[in-house]
């Protein structure tokens, strides 16, 4: 089998895909630029400290020097900003072929969704190296194993460097959708802002985060741009998908195709929505969401 260097952000997305890695290689190799180390998920993590003035996008020399120490032939990257453009860099410096938001991985073989979501392709690299970027909730966190170990690799600043200026942090994240077994996400249905209640507290009684589509996001501005499930928005795979109030237009239905179970609840029975989903409930929103939440 091959060995792999898996190229992350976030801890939760760096679990994820040392999960992943170990399905198709015999080794794994954990990079991390710009952020904490992450343990215990790899057989080692190799660490770059970028320095103040530094951003991370120019930690590329040194990503690619450890990749080439690790000897690895296959390349999982998350679908960050700064992890898309370190694997850019890397695929540029080895002539390797990329395949984008994989959705699933058989051996060297990549599942990705086009056209706006509304077919599957698969493909595989056709060289040595081959890298894929995978989309969030694709693995499972929970079966990533490994070792403490971490490598310090120093930070080299390009000829061409950026020099930050300054920077400021943005408010945390209000909501983690591509975290969450399960997720209440809520549509045009929902006439007022104050009707929203009635999802929170179904999503309170089973653990859910709240998300929404686009027009509730980007339209009356309810919820926050990291909360939009949607072919521009968030691609995920919760367990179970509650779309309230959604339509099930194509541009939504698209970011929670990975969904093990949806569950829809429309007051329109002619609704797309329940032609994609498991179990459907056609009735007003106020009426069927209270009931709902008290029979859970």
């Amino acid at each position: 089998m091959a060995k792999a260097f898996v190229i992350a952000e976030t801890e939760n997305g760096a679990r994820e895909l040392c999960a992943g890695a170990r399905s198709i290689a015999d080794g794994v190799v954990l990079c991390i630029a710009g952020a904490p180390a992450v343990t215990g998920v790899a057989d080692s993590c190799v660490h770059i400290d970028v320095p103040a003035g530094n951003v991370v996008d120019d930690a590329y020399a040194s990503v690619i020097k450890a990749f080439d120490a690790s000897g690895a032939d296959v390349v999982l990257a998350e679908q960050t900003l700064h992890a898309l453009s370190l694997v850019g860099r890397l695929a540029a410096a080895k002539g390797a072929a990329a395949i984008a938001g994989v959705t699933e991985l058989d051996g060297d073989v990549a599942s990705s969704m086009y056209f706006g979501g509304t077919g599957v392709r698969t493909a595989k690299p056709a060289t040595d190296v081959k890298i894929y970027t995978v989309v969030a909730g694709t693995f499972d966190a929970a079966a990533a194993t490994g070792t403490d170990a971490v490598e310090e690799v120093a930070f080299e600043a390009p000829a061409a460097a950026v020099v930050k200026t300054g920077s400021e942090a943005l408010p945390p994240a209000s909501v983690d959708l591509a975290g969450a077994d399960a997720v209440v996400a809520c549509g045009r249905g929902f006439q007022a802002e104050e009707d929203l209640q009635f999802a929170r507290d179904l999503a309170a009684k089973i653990g859910a985060e709240v998300g929404c589509s686009r027009p509730l996001s980007e339209g009356v501005t309810w919820f926050p741009r990291e909360a939009y499930v949607g072919v521009s928005g968030q691609m995920i795979s919760p367990k179970i998908y509650f779309a309230i109030g959604v339509s099930g237009q194509m541009q939504h239905m698209v970011g929670c195709a990975g969904a093990g179970t949806v569950v829809a609840i429309n007051k329109d029975k002619n609704a797309p929505v329940f032609k994609q989903c498991d179990y459907g409930f056609v009735g007003d929103l106020k009426m069927v969401l209270p009931e709902l939440t008290a029979a859970l």
